[in-house]
């Protein structure tokens, strides 16, 4: 059985790697006693000296033209070319495993729906989790539930930041740059510090939970850059941790709120506790509650291990398309972030009295001092606490929400 990789970066020479020291075990769990051999791997780039060196190619037309290869494993990253490659290998009849959360995002429902109709398979169990198994468990353990809630910490980069924020009293920038140092972080840390690689995530998990195509566009997103250093001391006073999450929830009325922010956690719960680069989603289901995952959520190997799984997956079911995934996207699915409702907490300079007596009952003091207020609301939308806001007349300096997980 052959396959090819596209993209020989991280995640695609990881790939290589597992296929190569796990292949007796790969073989035996293919159901069909073949082993799994890597015919082409595309890149733009030369690898001289690498042990994959003859297999290096730069024609994607050879793989798309070889009907010997029954698999490819998209591990290039971004959207061009990797949807219309993706999408050639699907129509010629190939199946597809995927680490690329942004194609995903962006053409899951477009792509599963082509391989559906050329009876392949579309899978992309690494795109969100890394190496956590999460896409397979929501599809399959978890089918006889209506699953109502899915929120996690997707993104390792920024937990790494807030974790050495809170361990060792280090700015937002002391603690970036030792992610770069490290690894952890890209030159340009704009995906994750932002919160783009997380909305990427969670609205995958948020289509397959829900049904509907739910496009990254127009919600919500904040990342960590405006976390301070008092915020983190306000938020250990109040025996809490501040993490970025990504949460999707439907209400009564069938609407999706979504969306990427900072949260405040308190101690002891499964999302305050993982730490460094570790990753958590939790899928709440309204037959087995809360259940979370927890790993690696990103690096070479944890990664390839998701996509050979999909790739094994794809040579068990090289005579079936496996049915799974979701329909297009309802116009007015997701909620107005405006109506959103959550208790905040609030850090800001102005009058306490004014604010007392704007927010009345709906506010509990944590500080107050030098001209820096420091206050957490009761639950309220967003609108209301903008309003609010705008009325105390207080320069706001963070509003950060509060959750339960």
């Amino acid at each position: 059985m052959f396959v090819a990789i596209m993209g020989y970066g991280v995640v695609g020479s990881g790939v290589a790697a597992l296929l190569k020291c796990n292949r007796e075990i790969i073989s035996r769990r293919t159901g069909k006693n073949e082993t799994v051999d890597i015919k082409y791997i595309l890149d733009l780039r030369e690898f001289p000296g690498d042990e994959n060196e003859k297999l290096i190619i730069h024609d994607f037309s050879i793989i798309e033209n070889d009907p010997e290869v029954g698999i490819v494993v998209e591990t290039m990253g971004g959207l061009h070319p990797a949807y219309e490659f993706v999408l050639a290998c699907l129509k010629a009849g190939k199946s597809v495993a995927t680490s690329n959360k942004e194609l995903v995002a962006e053409k899951g429902c477009e792509l599963l729906r082509v391989a559906a109709e050329n009876n392949v398979n579309f899978m992309f169990e690494a795109s969100v989790g890394g190496g956590i198994p999460i896409i397979r468990p929501i599809t399959r353990c978890l089918s006889a539930n209506e699953i109502y809630e899915v929120a996690g910490i997707l993104n390792g980069t920024t937990n790494f930041i807030l974790t050495k924020m809170f361990s060792e009293n280090v700015s937002f920038e002391s603690a970036l740059a030792e992610a770069q140092k490290l690894g952890y972080a890209e030159k340009d840390p704009s995906a994750d510090v932002d919160g783009i690689d997380a909305l990427r995530k969670i609205c995958i998990l948020a289509s397959l939970c829900f049904g509907n195509h739910v496009y990254p566009r127009g919600i919500h997103t904040e990342g960590i850059r405006n976390i301070k250093p008092e915020d983190v001391e306000y938020a250990r006073q109040m025996d809490s941790v501040i993490k970025l999450i990504a949460s999707a929830s439907k209400d009564s009325s069938g609407k999706i709120n979504i969306l990427v922010s900072p949260a405040i956690i308190k101690n002891g719960g499964p999302m305050a506790s993982t730490g460094g680069v570790f990753n958590a989603v939790l899928v709440r289901g309204n037959a087995v509650g809360d259940v979370v995952f927890y790993g690696r959520g990103a690096g070479d190997m944890p990664t390839a291990s998701a996509v050979v799984a999909d790739i094994i997956d794809c040579a068990l079911h090289s005579d079936v398309t496996k049915r799974f995934g979701w329909d297009d996207e309802i116009p007015g699915q997701v909620a107005p972030y405006s109506g959103f409702t959550a208790p905040f907490y609030v850090r800001a300079q102005g009058n306490r009295e004014i604010t007392e007596k704007v927010f009345g009952n709906a506010a509990e003091f944590i500080s107050a001092g030098a001209g820096e207020l420091v206050f957490r609301t009761q639950p309220m939308p967003v609108s209301e606490l903008e309003a609010k806001l705008s009325e105390t007349g207080c320069k706001i300096l963070s509003v950060i929400r509060i959750t339960d997980y």
